[in-house]
């Protein structure tokens, strides 16, 4: 279990804007996912807790040890955490061999036991027919196996992963992620993993902590966040929903509906507990839940005309982007059906809707 209470300014500069990271959060045994556009604090959370920047104030536990206490003045130097740390661009050294890196990350234990270990790391993570190449000769799926294998071969009680899948392709970001998953069942160990790929928080994340601007924003599941971001800004860094900013015109409690405008149109949902009528608030709803068919006269209820301006390829679906900034995932064969349509309505459902 890593706790961490972490507090650091950085003064505004002539040519450099001020910034403050003010965090709290604790990771248990598994996979904790930082979450943020860049700029948010996670790699400077991951430097804190590893010990190459000592924060302002604070304290931070791993397990029952303290590695940084503000109020005591107490500060482990960062070879004494035992926290292993993969970086974004690897830090393998170039002039050693794949082998030789291992070695070095644990060149105090005897010759033998230090040559077993790195032999048993190779084999696990498929590295015995490269390991006499220097980092050159890799490609950047084997440099990144190379870079968790050197982190964890000191048998670390916390690993740290700053954006691990960046620059990979999606072969080797699959092959990544098994790796991962790998690490995950054999060494239970608490991981923490920065991303600002929402995909890789739902792919390996059991928690996740979203930051902005060096605060907590949210946190939970990855899937509960996704369907209950919990405020406009958590659902605009998610990137995956549509915000449409509506008024609140009509209250049903007992029918469990509500009318909702949008421009000119009205649209039926569900009650909402605790909102006036007349409020002015955010319909948060994703691109998948709604769905598109072709205009044939007035729009009926739930719907909306939109003018179709781009479309979007995806791997199994199509996304549609129409005017006033509402997007629509369909599958592939739906809108081959609708090849030859011009005018569209976007139908959006009565359940599914959110109010931020």
């Amino acid at each position: 279990m890593i706790q961490a209470r972490i507090r650091k300014q950085y003064a505004k500069g002539a040519e450099s804007a001020g910034f403050a990271l003010d965090i709290e959060f604790q990771a248990p045994r598994g996979f904790t996912v930082l979450f943020g556009p860049s700029g948010a604090g996670k790699t400077l959370t991951l430097d804190s807790i590893a010990g190459f920047v000592r924060p302002d104030e604070g304290r931070i536990l791993l397990d029952d040890q303290i590695l940084f206490d503000g109020a005591s003045g107490v500060h482990l130097a960062a070879q004494a955490r035992h926290c292993g740390y993969v970086f974004q661009n690897y830090a393998l050294f170039p002039h050693m061999t794949l082998r030789k890196n291992l070695e070095f990350a644990v060149e105090r234990i005897p010759r033998l036991e230090r040559h077993r270990k790195v032999t048993e790391m190779l084999e696990k993570f498929h590295l015995t027919e490269v390991s006499g190449r220097r980092p050159f000769e890799l490609s950047g799926g084997q440099k990144q196996r190379c870079s968790i294998a050197r982190a964890l071969i000191g048998a670390p009680r916390l690993l740290l992963l700053d954006e691990p899948a960046q620059g990979l392709d999606a072969p080797l970001k699959a092959e990544l992620y098994s790796v991962l998953r790998q690490v995950r069942e054999e060494f239970k160990i608490p991981v923490l993993l920065v991303t600002h790929d929402f995909e890789e928080c739902l792919e390996l994340g059991d928690d996740m902590i979203v930051l902005r601007e060096g605060r907590v924003v949210q946190s939970g599941p990855p899937r509960k966040i996704l369907e209950q971001p919990s405020s406009v800004d958590v659902a605009r860094l998610l990137g995956i929903f549509n915000l449409l900013a509506v008024e609140i015109r009509g209250l049903d409690p007992g029918r469990n509906a509500s009318r909702l405008l949008y421009q000119d149109f009205e649209l039926t949902g569900p009650y909402f507990p605790g909102r006036l009528i007349g409020d002015h608030v955010w319909l948060c709803i994703r691109p998948d839940l709604l769905s598109v068919a072709p205009r044939d006269g007035r729009p009926g209820m739930n719907q909306i005309p939109a003018a179709l301006l781009r479309t979007v390829e995806k791997t199994d679906r199509v996304r549609l982007e129409f005017s006033g900034d509402i997007a629509v995932e369909v599958d592939r064969s739906q809108l081959e059906r609708y090849a030859n349509t011009r005018e569209w309505v976007i139908e959006f459902p009565q359940s599914g809707f959110r109010i931020l």
